[in-house]
């Protein structure tokens, strides 16, 4: 091996074991930042983008049966809570069960409302079809949280 491909090796060896070493505090803190805004912003009418969307599934799941008001403030209570003990290292099973039960309501409006999902089925999302299926990205970035709940981590 040459003088390029030993320094090369030595480089990519030190930058996987700090990506190792600092990967899953990094993931927690982006995903925690992204629900902490997100479900802040549903505190303020109209400053969510996915508001109405939110507010016609989970009124339709529960039959119309919870006010708009309700509605909201509770989904931006519980996104405020999953970002609160992502970025604090809070809670972790527990802030895990609410961000997987939360997704799994984000991937209701697919089965209930396509229409407003996708522009043609099953290949073109409109912008709140994109929204909700970036989520499998969360989903798994959970699952690898998850995975460190017991002190697991990172192996090189």
């Amino acid at each position: 091996m040459n003088f390029r491909g030993k320094t090369f090796e030595k480089v990519d060896a030190a930058v996987i074991k700090w990506m190792a070493k600092h990967g899953l505090f990094l993931l927690r803190i982006s995903i925690g930042i992204i629900f902490l805004w997100f479900g802040a912003l549903k505190y303020f009418e109209g400053m969510s983008p996915a508001e109405d969307l939110a507010i016609k599934t989970i009124s339709t799941l529960s039959f119309n049966l919870i006010p708009t008001k309700i509605i909201i403030l509770g989904l931006a209570t519980w996104e405020v809570l999953i970002g609160i003990g992502l970025l604090f290292n809070l809670f972790m099973r527990e802030t895990l069960l609410l961000l997987y039960l939360q997704m799994l309501g984000t991937f209701s409006p697919i089965f209930l409302f396509p229409g407003e999902v996708f522009h043609i089925f099953p290949i073109s999302l409109t912008l709140e079809g994109q929204y909700i299926v970036k989520n499998i990205v969360i989903i798994s970035a959970g699952i690898v949280l998850g995975s460190a709940v017991r002190g697991g981590k990172i192996v090189t």
